[in-house]
């Protein structure tokens, strides 16, 4: 007992002291080696022996603590190992397996301590072993879940990079291919391919691969046996590890597998959610990647495989949703672009060809219209290939036939479509084309067709209706135009023109006539009717009518006007028409005429340049305001003559002021004073107006009297020698040359002037020709003079027929060369009966 009176604790505890100091170092929980500097083991307890098999017998004095080491870790040993603890006298926690044995390695931590005699010299190294394969296991836990941490973290990186390309695709096509790209990435995969499921036609389509070269990859029903098939049909995922599971269940894919050498594979269905809370999934399509070798998929692995499957599905729905609106969009846009670009051609002919160039290459890369109206058998086409003429001809009956749309696919995998032309029941033709089938919304691609095929029927059938109104209207119109003009006579020559609006499918209302009042007063004519098309037209006829009605010997241009007001006053459409009217009177050769709102005549007498007439003007028929009362003016005419009156699509334009449209008339109208006058009012329009102008133009050109002397210049074209001889041959008959005199003029003359273009202007299509006429009571002689160079001939030369054509024809004949040109002068003498009547 101790002194207090409790037990006597050092009589009953053992104090850990006071154990056997050998027992504790042969068993404590470490092993412990005295090794010599060199590494010899001297001492080693049995701890350290019993994890290593050894014996002390084996290593006292036989063994080296490095000799216990692996390979790699004798060479740390001998470059880390000694050389610290030399110099640090001390090493710790120092990583080294120790080999047993039986040749297991033992995952160790040491520490030693390297002990110096007095002189410093090194005398023996203490190390202490500690067992470290529980931490060696641990390590290799975590060092394994970290791994998988990253590898799930770079999977949910790719997977976040795949989420971030679906959301910018928005087509499917670009879906696809973003979807193709994510295996390889995410779970190192090295091929892929997909395939969408297109509904329509039952079919899966393989849209996109990373190597096409690998598997089986093409289109196939969904009722197919193949992986692809039934992974879409069930919409369950698909890992098949080895040949052997693909041999259990899909041989079509085993086979592939073996001949690709690919040693796992994975079937992925692209889903979207359901429709209804009683739909299951939606499969939209089936990802396949392989693995070239057999490869087990981590439960984190299959997980993030089908987050990928939904996040490409709901994409994919998205995708086709937006590729459905685009191409609705682009349809309607095609659809409104078509039709206005066919209400801008008239014709029927024109809008047929409209129509193949909107279709391709916009939809198709072939197009044909077949017309079995207008002018038949037309056939129209643009682009290429065409297809096969023997089938289509057979679906161009059959779609004539059936009044029914025929769709078909040729060998190639191109569609032929072929649609009839149908308004109100009647087949006008057959709109076909050729192009690439849409894989999707095929039934909304060939609802777009024919609406189509509508549009354009109705717009043809408006052309064709168009043409068949604008015929009549333009055969009323010259039906109603002046068709007896006067014709030959000494007195005057009156040259006509008409030429309707090229823009513009239905016809004006301009006008001209002329005609004999009495025999020795002429009434000229030329007047524009407000309005397009028949009623125009047949207004315009009326006024015709009315004023050859209201024309006398008495009457004048200003009481004909008054009669045409009260005349508008039953005929309404008439009212605001213009017009100009002249009357003539060939004994005194004077002219009185009166500007109904009418453009001013334009006068050129043989002396000076031309002039507008400007007095006489008053309202257009019917007007209700202003100066209503109608007026005239008088003016004596000398012979030679030219006065042409027009309507105002001859000189108005937009863009220009009308004094510069007169400017350019007189201007123009001066030039061809010596033209011939056959021609002058279609050269005219043809100058001033050309061919391509949105109004009518009409023209009149009276000549009064026989001029006394004649002077024409023509260009360097033999198509203007028979103009000048029917301008010839007028002049001389008014002069009553003899019909012999007159016909050897007219081929003295002709010949003379061929000359002249040939050898004069051979290299110069720009040359002039002058021909000048005079008449005397016993000869009639002809002046054709240019200004090129006769190559090759002489003044006493008779070069091929046509000279000495014109030494038969005329009496006299001199020919004056010089560097200036040639000239020609060539004399007839006249018979005594035409002498006489003048």
């Amino acid at each position: 007992m101790s002194e207090s009176g409790g037990p006597d604790v050092t009589q009953e505890l053992r104090l850990p002291w006071d154990d056997d100091p050998e027992d504790l170092y042969e068993h404590a929980p470490c092993g412990y080696l005295t090794t010599l500097p060199d590494g010899t083991v001297v001492r080693v307890n049995e701890t350290f022996l019993t994890w290593t098999g050894y014996s002390r017998a084996d290593l006292i004095g036989h063994k080296r603590f490095r000799d216990l080491l692996t390979p790699g870790d004798q060479i740390y040993h001998e470059t880390h190992y000694a050389p610290l603890l030399a110099m640090q006298g001390e090493v710790h926690e120092i990583a080294l397996e120790v080999v047993g044995t039986d040749g297991r390695r033992l995952p160790t931590l040491v520490n030693s301590v390297l002990e110096r005699g007095t002189t410093g010299a090194p005398r023996i190294i203490r190390t202490m072993v500690f067992n470290a394969t529980e931490r060696r296991s641990y390590e290799r836990e975590l060092l394994g879940a970290r791994r998988a941490a990253e590898s799930s973290e770079q999977r949910v990186q790719v997977l976040q990079q795949i989420v971030a390309d679906l959301a910018a695709a928005p087509t499917e096509a670009e879906v696809a291919e973003a979807v193709v790209r994510a295996p390889e990435p995410a779970f190192q995969a090295t091929s892929s391919s997909i395939y969408l499921v297109d509904a329509e036609r039952d079919q899966l389509v393989a849209v996109a691969s990373t190597d096409p070269t690998t598997g089986n990859w093409d289109d196939m029903p969904r009722s197919s046996t193949r992986a692809v098939a039934e992974v879409a049909r069930r919409g369950d995922l698909h890992v098949i590890g080895t040949v052997a599971d693909a041999e259990e269940h899909f041989p079509d894919l085993a086979e592939s597998m073996r001949r690709s050498e690919r040693r796992s594979v994975v079937l992925l269905p692209l889903t979207t959610g359901p429709s209804d809370e009683h739909a299951g999934v939606t499969v939209l399509g089936v990802l396949a990647f392989s693995f070239r070798d057999e490869r087990t998929l981590t439960d984190g692995e299959l997980r993030v495989i089908r987050l990928l499957g939904q996040q490409a599905g709901q994409a994919l729905d998205r995708a086709r949703l937006y590729d459905d609106a685009r191409r609705r969009e682009e349809r309607s846009s095609f659809l409104a672009r078509a039709t206005r670009a066919l209400d801008e051609e008239h014709r029927l002919l024109q809008r047929a060809r409209r129509l193949v160039e909107r279709a391709v290459p916009e939809i198709a890369d072939w197009a044909l219209v077949r017309l079995q109206v207008g002018p038949a058998g037309l056939v129209e086409h643009h682009g290429g290939p065409a297809p096969d003429p023997a089938r289509l001809e057979a679906r161009t009956a059959e779609a004539i036939e059936t009044s029914a749309p025929v769709f078909a696919v040729d060998a190639d995998g191109l569609g032929c479509t072929v649609l009839p032309l149908t308004v109100r029941g009647r087949v006008l033709g057959t709109f076909a084309v050729r192009m690439a089938p849409d894989r999707r919304g095929a039934e909304a691609e060939r609802q777009f067709l024919i609406d189509l095929a509508d549009r354009a029927a109705l717009a043809l059938e408006n052309a064709r209706l168009y043409e068949q109104e604008r015929a009549i209207a333009r055969t009323l119109q010259r039906s109603l135009l002046a068709a007896d003009v006067p014709g030959t006579d000494p007195r005057f020559a009156v040259e006509t023109h008409y030429q309707a609006a090229a823009q513009d499918m239905e016809v004006g209302g301009d006008w001209y006539d002329a005609f004999l009042i009495t025999a020795n007063k002429l009434a000229v004519v030329v007047g524009d009717v407000v309005g397009r098309g028949i009623e125009a037209a047949t207004t315009m006829g009326q006024l015709r009518s009315a004023i050859r009605a209201l024309a006398s010997a008495e009457a004048g241009p200003a009481r004909l006007l008054e009669g045409l007001d009260r005349f508008c006053d039953r005929v309404d459409s008439a009212r605001m028409a213009t017009l100009v009217y002249a009357e003539i009177d060939l004994f005194s050769s004077e002219m009185a005429y009166a500007c109904a709102g009418h453009l001013p005549p334009l006068l050129h007498e043989p002396a000076g340049p031309p002039q507008y007439l400007l007095q006489a003007r008053s309202a257009p028929l019917g007007s209700r305001a202003g100066d209503v009362r109608r007026v005239e003016h008088r003016q004596r005419l000398a012979a030679g003559s030219r006065l042409l009156l027009y309507t105002d699509g001859l000189i108005e334009r937009r863009g220009r002021g009308i004094d510069r449209g007169f400017e350019i008339l007189a201007r123009e109208y001066a030039r061809l004073r010596d033209a011939p006058l056959k021609g002058l009012t279609a050269g005219l329009a043809e100058i001033l107006v050309g061919r391509d102008h949105g109004d009518d133009v009409c023209l009149l050109c009276l000549t009064l009297g026989t001029e006394e002397r004649l002077e024409r210049s023509i260009g360097a074209d033999p198509l203007q020698i028979a103009l000048l001889r029917a301008d010839m041959r007028g002049w001389l008959a008014g002069h009553g040359v003899d019909t012999d005199c007159l016909n050897a003029v007219l081929l003295a003359c002709s010949e003379a002037v061929a000359n002249s273009i040939e050898h004069g202007y051979s290299d110069d299509p720009f040359g002039v020709v002058d021909v000048t006429a005079t008449i005397s009571p016993d000869t009639v002689e002809i002046r054709v003079s240019d200004h090129g160079r006769w190559r090759g001939a002489r003044d006493d030369e008779a070069r091929g027929r046509g000279l000495q054509l014109i030494y038969e024809s005329m009496d006299d004949v001199s020919f004056d060369r010089d560097t200036e040109g040639t000239t020609v002068v060539m004399r007839r003498h006249r018979g005594q009966s035409s002498a006489g009547d003048l």
